[in-house]
């Protein structure tokens, strides 16, 4: 089966780059509509470089217009917003609700994201909080097929430096199988992988994957 297009956003983090190595190398996918906020330098024909104001909402309209599929893994850390909360929120909040809004008025085939294990809108930790009120808040807009992944740490090599997530890199591994499921450390590359396979099903409504799941697709 062909897909006529789909789109990235944050295909510059650790997930996102995983995303685009694999769909540029599947024969399934004819465009990737690569949506970042600064010029990056990618060779392959596959991939459209799209960049634009993520605060403006009808650039982001414009470019998912032509896509089947949408994958957010939009985030940032307190580190690159100096502890703000509100400029934290205006990157994992406004931007992701924004792409979903889009591919609601769009009428997208899939939307899929990337949220947190533990999320929870009633959590008194700032994060998990966000995350979950991230995801109430998706859910309401009713999008015809919405798949959101929840892993832990991510097992992976990052272009920034973030020390504390390093050193939990190398040590929760061998304590993983003292963890339940949901909070076992997974590779950013397996939840890349899964969000594109899930993705393609287009399961109707709402679905919402855990370790387990991420690791099955």
């Amino acid at each position: 089966m062909k897909f006529s297009e789909v789109t990235i956003f944050g295909g510059t983090g650790l997930i996102g780059k995983y995303l685009l190595k694999i769909l540029t190398d599947d024969p399934e996918i004819n465009t990737i509509n690569f949506v970042t906020r600064r010029t990056v330098e990618i060779n392959n024909k596959k991939v459209k470089l799209q960049v634009i104001d993520f605060s403006n909402k009808q650039s982001i309209l414009n470019s998912i217009k032509n896509s089947s599929i949408v994958f957010s893994a939009i985030g940032t850390t307190q580190s690159r917003v100096k502890g703000d909360s509100k400029k934290y929120r205006e990157v994992d909040f406004d931007i992701t609700f924004n792409i979903a809004n889009a591919c609601k008025e769009k009428n997208v085939g899939h939307f899929s994201f990337v949220s947190s294990s533990g999320a929870d809108f009633k959590s008194n930790n700032f994060y998990l909080k966000l995350k979950g009120e991230i995801e109430s808040s998706i859910i309401k807009l009713n999008l015809k097929s919405l798949s959101i992944l929840r892993p832990s740490l991510l097992l992976g090599k990052r272009d920034e430096r973030r020390y504390g997530e390093k050193i939990a890199q190398v040590i929760m591994p061998f304590f993983s199988f003292l963890m339940p499921p949901n909070y076992k450390p997974i590779s950013a590359f397996q939840v890349a992988k899964a969000m594109i396979n899930i993705s393609k099903n287009k399961k109707p409504g709402i679905n919402i994957y855990h370790y387990n799941e991420i690791k099955d697709n």
